[in-house]
């Protein structure tokens, strides 16, 4: 197991938390014996396979494992750990297996790989409905990650440290933190771009107008790093949505773009969300970071009605950007319109020009019945790779 220090580049490109850049993994030669005397075989799930990822490569830095249950518990009641370190969700393995104990060492695999092998420190049943109140606001069923930790995780949590075995093989090839800083220019802002859908006209407009902000260096990069992870149910695959990705970042081949994907799995949180993804970008050496308007926001599965205010994750990260070193750049309201194309709505509206829309219902229904996608509302290869997954 090896630290390595974080690259001497500018701008505060260093973890988010100070310090050094934390890589859990073990080299080649020393697995056979890191392996040796394993007292149980887990099996990972989606998500635990994401947070393994994530700690061996240092995306959560600096933390060295799971949480132990003080720091889960700190975390869920205020969004620190007990020595005060900023983080949005805890990060926590879980099972239902009883037989499992503290001191024991954990082999843990997914879909025939091994992955890591943890030390379980700390071993408690936790409260869902004070976890759920706590990151999410609310302890209703019809909230995606509600559903997930009270239906899906496990009866058990465990804490402890790891030390990383073989990194999961996936359809997005997720570049490491060192390994993304590395395709970044010295000296220079560079702005987070976080997303989990495919990426239409009005989003590309968002992220590359984000350059011209006014905390934004003229020289400055865009880092577009989507969430490779589980999303919520209804979303488009991940395989599909990778493919997108790279279809476009040929098409648009813009030299300010940097493309990138993320381990991560998306819990719909809102501000708590937000500021997760805020300290993530940090690691992978992000100096700015674009919320949108209602940022990983989710609606109730029933009536409709979202969970979080428009404006509650961009006021909460900006509230903490300070202390991450970090800089928010609020997304544009844009809309298109016949006279000018993209502007902001306040614009269009002082103008009295003419906004086009289209919602995302009836582009899935056009995409669906063949008809012609306007191109101010969607790339053409995004179009072509979505009608050939359809």
């Amino acid at each position: 197991m090896t630290i390595s220090a974080a690259p001497s580049r500018s701008h505060g490109l260093i973890p988010a938390h100070g310090g050094t850049l934390v890589d859990l993994r073990v080299p080649a030669e020393q697995r056979e014996a890191v392996k040796a005397g394993v007292d149980h075989v887990l099996e990972c799930s989606d998500r635990n396979a994401c947070d393994v990822e994530l700690l061996m490569v240092g995306g959560f830095s600096p933390l060295r494992g799971f949480m132990h249950q003080e720091d889960y518990q700190s975390v869920v009641e205020s969004h620190r750990t007990t020595s005060g370190l900023l983080f949005g969700l805890p990060i926590v393995m879980d099972t239902h297996r009883e037989d499992v104990r503290v001191g024991q060492r954990l082999l843990l695999t997914y879909r025939g790989q091994e992955l890591a092998v943890m030390t379980v420190e700390s071993k408690w049943e936790p409260d869902k409905a004070r976890e759920a109140k706590g990151c999410y606001g609310t302890t209703s069923l019809e909230h995606p990650a509600v559903k997930m930790i009270a239906t899906e995780r496990g009866r058990f949590y465990l804490g402890g440290s790891i030390e990383g075995l073989e990194l999961p093989h996936r359809v997005f090839p997720c570049g490491t933190p060192a390994e993304v800083r590395a395709t970044l220019p010295d000296n220079e802002d560079v702005v987070a771009f976080q997303c989990r859908n495919p990426i239409h006209r009005a989003h590309y407009e968002l992220f590359t107008r984000a350059l011209h902000a006014t905390n934004v260096s003229q020289g400055g990069v865009v880092l577009v790093h989507p969430t490779c992870g589980p999303t919520q149910d209804d979303d488009i695959a991940g395989a599909v949505r990778f493919q997108t990705y790279e279809r476009l970042a040929d098409e648009v081949a813009n030299p300010r773009i940097r493309w990138a994907y993320l381990p991560y799995s998306m819990h719909m949180a809102g501000p708590r969300e937000a500021l997760q993804h805020m300290i993530i970008r940090k690691n992978y050496g992000c100096t700015h970071f674009i919320i949108g308007r209602d940022m990983a926001g989710c609606k109730s599965s029933i009536t409709g009605d979202d969970f979080y205010g428009p404006y509650q994750a961009q006021d909460f990260a900006r509230d903490h950007a300070t202390e991450l070193g970090m800089e928010t750049v609020p997304s544009l309201n844009l809309v298109y319109t016949e006279e000018e194309g993209y502007v902001t709505a306040e614009h269009a509206e002082a103008r009295g020009l003419h906004v086009k829309k289209l919602s995302g219902t009836q582009f899935r229904q056009m995409l669906r019945s063949g008809e012609e996608i306007p191109e101010w509302f969607a790339f053409r290869s995004v179009v072509e790779v979505l009608r050939s997954a359809s």
